[in-house]
């Protein structure tokens, strides 16, 4: 793996996959000797998750339904 001349390197799939790196997670790098370590800023851990998640999805339905009826089509009764 090479650092680009923009300075860019790519996660692997499997590590953005197993620790969460999901599009426009917050990172910090850390230097401790020699080594430099990745991490997720505190405030973009798993527990904002789901509101980063519904925020990018906000507005994207195409379709207006009703509570009840998105109920009726998860249960299969329509």
């Amino acid at each position: 793996m090479r650092v680009t001349s923009k300075g860019q390197v790519t996660i692997p799939q499997a590590i953005r996959d197993k620790y969460g790196f999901l599009p426009e997670t917050d990172v910090l790098f850390v230097e401790e000797g020699e080594r430099v370590y990745l991490i997720k800023q505190p405030d973009t851990a798993t527990s904002g998750l789901g509101q980063r998640l519904i925020a990018q999805m906000r507005g994207r339905a195409t379709v207006r339904l009703t509570t009840e009826e998105i109920l009726a089509l998860t249960r299969g009764e329509v």
